[in-house]
């Protein structure tokens, strides 16, 4: 038994021997990055700030690519279709490899597909690969298209050009030559480190808006105390802003609390938890005061009304426009009756914010007439939207299963969407906190991901695809991609 010890330790020793001379593993940020966000999904501000803080093993040219297609394209041939027509330089000299030193991701929130591709001299096994697309699922199955794209980077930046002693299975053999506790410290600090960089982000998030609030605090005090509380807008507006100081110092004491917090408090859950809290609250004490601002311009129609109306009818405005572009794609183009009736809407609400805009203008329509004209369009319209989500689920389920799949899907999708995307500073959404909220991208990825889960579940079809299809030739980059 003892011999047996000795020779555990004596491997042990060697192998931490072997760590201490290996050479160390540099950080690169990518080389290069480039987006080719076709299918205009991506916040771009946020994209490349957070790929610029991802390190490599290698220098590493990074390429995103987003685009629009269906559930049955082959992603990868679609890949090799775009880079050749748009970007030659993202393959070998000899055409049948995808260049050196470069990791594309692609994206497909339509067709609900993912891909991961290598130069030469980065491909990965098909077993990394397909762990790459995994880590990224949860996200885009929640349309977090952004943050689900930038862990598809820092996934592959963990594995490409990794040295052999940052393994995982080395790890975990030594840890189990270690009696195993090298192991579970390692696990404990990973998730302790995650727990930090969760409270940090939080945190600052939180921080922005609130900074947002202070700078104006003064101002919107001004400008509450002058909207008319005869208007049923500005009253209800005015009940929001009893509340406000209140909200106020509890956020500025939230913020000293967590700033004071130490290493090992910013390590657990509920630090988490309270900077998750801070920053929510903030962001809605922030777009009360938008509100307030827009209100006080508007309803008193003082010098600046016009640009209050604009703020308040953008969004609005830009769901309608994508109201077209939704009919004109074959998977949620529904009845001809659906279409038609959202079609006849969009007009006359189109209409209705200009016949507004104008009689603001003349006098003829109060402000509190063309904010219930602006708040019966948009429940028009979410109304008409339901009834055209039931045509494009009859259309595309065979049974009532698949059509309560469906519904599920998108019901979870238009759920996310309330929850974080409430149009900021809108006056009639904090007047009317319960009145729908019109998304059409959110209702592309809700009936999307309901098309996937219907097709998934008539067949394996959400295997891995390594094939460039019939128009690739002989092309043998590396890469795959999947479903999600």
């Amino acid at each position: 038994m003892r011999t047996v010890k000795r020779l555990l330790s004596f491997v042990a020793a060697l192998f931490f021997a072997g760590m201490l001379s290996a050479p160390a593993a540099f950080a690169e940020a990518p080389s290069k990055i480039v987006v080719e966000d076709t299918a205009g999904v991506l916040y771009q501000p946020q994209l490349l700030a957070e790929l610029q803080k991802i390190d490599f093993y290698l220098p590493t040219q990074v390429v995103i690519y987003t685009r629009n297609g269906k559930y049955s394209d082959n992603l990868n041939e679609e890949l090799l279709k775009f880079a050749r027509t748009k970007h030659p330089e993202w393959i070998s000299g000899d055409g049948q490899k995808w260049a050196n030193g470069l990791y594309i991701f692609v994206l497909d929130p339509i067709g609900r597909q993912v891909g991961t591709y290598f130069g030469e001299d980065r491909k990965l096994s098909l077993d990394d690969q397909k762990n790459i697309q995994e880590s990224t699922k949860k996200m885009l199955r929640e349309a977090q298209w952004t943050d689900g794209v930038v862990q598809g980077v820092k996934s592959a930046a963990e594995l490409i050009g990794r040295p052999w002693y940052r393994s995982p299975g080395l790890y975990w053999a030594s840890g189990i030559i270690g009696g195993g506790g090298l192991l579970s410290f390692g696990g404990w600090q990973l998730y302790r480190a995650n727990n930090r960089q969760k409270f940090a982000d939080q945190l600052a998030l939180g921080t922005t808006a609130y900074t947002s609030v202070s700078l104006n605090l003064e101002v919107t005090e001004l400008d509450a105390s002058t909207i008319p509380a005869s208007s049923k807008y500005g009253s209800k507006l005015l009940e929001r802003w009893q509340t406000f100081s209140a909200k106020y110092r509890e956020l500025t004491e939230a913020k000293d609390r967590l700033e004071s917090m130490s290493k090992k408090q910013r390590s657990k859950k509920p630090a988490v938890s309270a900077a998750t809290d801070f920053a929510n609250a903030s962001q809605e004490l922030d777009g009360l005061d938008d509100a307030i601002a827009d209100a006080n311009s508007l309803l008193n129609l003082s010098s600046n009304w016009r640009t209050a109306w604009e703020s308040q009818v953008r969004d609005f405005s830009e769901e309608l426009d994508s109201v077209k572009g939704m009919l004109a794609n074959s998977r949620t183009a529904g009845s001809e009756e659906t279409a038609a009736a959202l079609t006849a809407q969009v007009t006359q609400s189109k209409e209705m914010l200009e016949h507004s805009g104008a009689g603001l203008a003349d006098g003829s329509v109060t402000p509190d007439q063309a904010l219930d004209s602006l708040k019966d369009s948009r429940t028009l319209l979410a109304s008409l939207l339901s009834n055209h989500a039931d045509a494009v689920i009859a259309a595309n389920t065979k049974s009532d299963r698949e059509a309560e799949l469906m519904r599920q899907k998108l019901q979870e999708e238009e759920n996310r969407n309330r929850q974080s995307h409430r149009y900021p500073g809108s006056i009639v959404d904090t007047s009317y906190p319960n009145i729908p909220l019109i998304s059409i991208m959110s209702f592309q990825s809700g009936i999307s991901a309901g098309q996937s889960a219907v097709e998934t579940s008539r067949t394996s079809s959400s295997s891995s695809s390594t094939g460039y299809g019939s128009s690739g030739g002989s092309f043998s980059g590396s890469g795959s991609s999947s479903h999600f």
